[in-house]
């Protein structure tokens, strides 16, 4: 599961999430990619869980670049506790996701194996998502 070896601070605002994506908006390694449509948190499970299926469909050929990580701590306090006496421990993470950001990238396989790879890995994610393909690729 994905989660960062150290962080500087073990607690984190909430926070809020506005607007589109600043930055990985484009295709950087692949020529495939799954674009996200909306604003969520996706947790470390959920990367993974899309990143087994993509890789099950893709039967491990061409290659998966997984563009986010989650790297902000989510605290819960225990089941029945009364109100106050701060804040609750870590329990996992989550990778913020803007509009327009790029999830998932791959290459090295047909583009009919990509999309459906990709469509399988979506359905793994709290979250609207669409294919994306390269400006300038050519199918082989």
């Amino acid at each position: 599961m994905l989660q960062p070896k150290k962080t500087k601070f073990r607690k984190q605002q909430k926070g809020r999430m506005k607007g589109n994506t600043k930055r990985g908006a484009e295709l950087a390694f692949g020529s495939f990619g799954v674009k996200a449509l909306e604003e969520s948190w996706i947790t470390g499970r959920q990367i993974e869980a899309a990143r087994q299926a993509i890789t099950r469909r893709m039967k491990r050929e061409g290659q998966l670049w997984i563009r986010i990580f989650p790297d902000k701590p989510i605290t819960k306090k225990p089941a029945e506790v009364r109100m106050g006496k701060g804040k609750g421990a870590p329990e996992f993470f989550v990778a913020r996701v803007s509009p327009g950001r790029i999830l998932f990238e791959s290459d090295g396989v047909t583009m009919e194996t990509a999309k459906e790879a990709m469509r399988l890995g979506s359905q793994k994610l709290p979250i609207l998502t669409k294919f994306v393909v390269r400006r300038d690729y050519i199918e082989k």
